[in-house]
């Protein structure tokens, strides 16, 4: 498993997409959906502004976290299906969106460019070891827990297992699936 901290970051990224996905969809618990992308957003948001982007020169992205944090806190209170609740989601994709694009073309690569992997794999632990401890601050339980985990975690390993049929399956399912995949 790569722990260079692009390739966390970037994970990461993909993470919020599909929950953006789930989301603009309004597939499963949008409630429960919602305070996953808060918390792994507000845990990612930390990490890298207290681990990565120190040396960096990303004030504009320690800003565009900033106006995520608004928007998410904006979402949490919406009632989801209404109006206020699209809006407002509409804006934090876009929010989001736009930072993971400066993030993974411009800020990312110049760090690749003058860190060497050594550097890379201390940034990556110390950026999970900020953001598992923000995640459980959060009371989000860690990956690789089974119990406890959220659907939208159970899915997420089923994905990486490449388990047939997880769209469709509820959360005990996945974990069933998991763990006889693991068997």
């Amino acid at each position: 498993m790569a722990t260079d901290v692009i390739t966390l970051i970037t994970k990461d990224h993909r993470t919020v997409e599909s929950l953006f996905d789930r989301l603009k969809k309004g597939e499963g618990d949008i409630k429960a959906t919602v305070a996953e992308l808060h918390a792994l957003l507000i845990a990612h948001a930390r990490a890298e502004e207290d681990r990565v982007y120190p040396g960096l020169d990303a004030h504009h992205s320690v800003e565009e976290h900033k106006e995520a944090e608004v928007l998410l806190d904006a979402l949490v209170r919406a009632q989801p299906g209404t109006p206020e609740f699209r809006t407002t989601l509409q804006q934090l994709i876009e929010s989001v969106q736009h930072h993971v694009e400066e993030e993974e073309s411009e800020l990312l690569p110049a760090l690749r460019k003058s860190a060497g992997e050594k550097r890379l794999q201390e940034l990556g632990r110390a950026f999970k070891e900020r953001r598992d401890a923000e995640l459980k601050a959060l009371g989000v339980p860690q990956q690789g827990s089974a119990e406890g985990a959220t659907k939208a975690e159970l899915y997420e390993a089923a994905q990486k297992a490449d388990i047939p049929g997880r769209s469709q399956m509820d959360k005990e399912e996945l974990a069933a699936a998991l763990k006889q995949a693991k068997s």
